[in-house]
């Protein structure tokens, strides 16, 4: 089954490959997604300082029909977080919003303030390590299993390789049909970190585009489907996101197989507009 494919991470640490994303649910109503989730067969939950909604998100994995070991946990160090002390507080505190005893993996959230993003050349190379060495030394204390980065291109992922005592384990980036990666795909695989995928359908930009549409009715799967099992059939962790029960079923519904002339064609699809949502920084916009 899908929902039960793991990979070992470069720290020894086994992940699940497919997770419930849970950016913009709202804290009242993530602990009953992320409930519904783990009943579908969701093993992996993944949220973040920013989403404002850890609380919502530990109750959900408290109050589960399974046991917390068998849950894997992300969450992210906000992106403002440039600080040793800083960054080390918010993990303790995301540790008491959550109830948890460990996180399995924490993550920085972006190299850059979300308010310098795609405004500012500056790549905070040693707030970043900072961060990393306030979560370095947060594993060595039990609280946290894992760590990666999230956003990060080459060179700041050169940063944390060349001045730590730690490869991330994980970068998680926007990747999806029309932005693929592909140089950062490559050296991450290079130096055996693991490329996590969010927003695979391009927050709903992939329902508009007509060569993907196309495909999908030809493998006869929903353009979410398709997209999903793109990033997956490349080798990336895939963290689609939805409150809605139906939606957890059919995103993880992709045990079919795209050819290779299917994937190359979609691996040259161009840039998708993203409407409303390019006010976002990950899609291009600037706070």
């Amino acid at each position: 089954m899908i929902l039960d494919e793991t990979i070992t991470l470069n720290s020894g640490v086994k992940i699940p490959k497919f997770a419930l994303g849970t950016w913009m649910i709202e804290d009242a109503q993530v602990a009953e997604a992320v409930r519904n989730a783990i009943k579908i067969g969701y093993r992996h939950i993944d949220t973040a300082q920013a989403y404002g909604n850890e609380r919502g998100v530990g109750e959900g994995v408290r109050t589960a029909s399974i046991d917390r070991n068998k849950i894997f946990v992300t969450s992210k160090v906000a992106a403002e977080h440039k600080d040793y002390d800083v960054t080390k507080k918010s993990i303790d505190e995301t540790l008491e919003k959550m109830d948890l005893n460990y996180i399995d993996m924490m993550i920085i959230h972006s190299p850059q303030p979300w308010k310098e993003v795609n405004q500012s050349n500056n790549r905070y190379l040693e707030g970043n390590l900072a961060a990393w060495r306030a979560m370095e030394d947060a594993v060595s204390e039990g609280k946290i299993r894992t760590i990666g980065v999230s956003n990060f291109g080459q060179s700041d992922l050169e940063n944390i390789i060349q001045n730590s005592n730690t490869v991330p384990a994980v970068d998680q980036v926007l990747a999806h049909i029309g932005h693929t990666p592909f140089n950062l795909l490559s050296f991450a695989r290079d130096h055996d970190i693991a490329v996590e995928a969010y927003s695979p359908v391009a927050h709903g930009a992939a329902l508009n585009n007509s060569v993907i549409e196309k495909m999908a009715e030809k493998y006869n799967v929903s353009v979410p489907q398709l997209c999903i099992r793109y990033d997956w059939q490349l080798g990336m962790i895939v963290l689609p996101k939805t409150a809605n029960s139906e939606h957890m079923k059919e995103n993880a519904a992709i045990d079919f197989e795209i050819s290779e002339p299917d994937m190359d064609l979609l691996r040259r699809v161009k840039p998708l507009d993203y409407g409303d949502a390019d006010v976002f920084p990950v899609y291009g916009g600037k706070i």
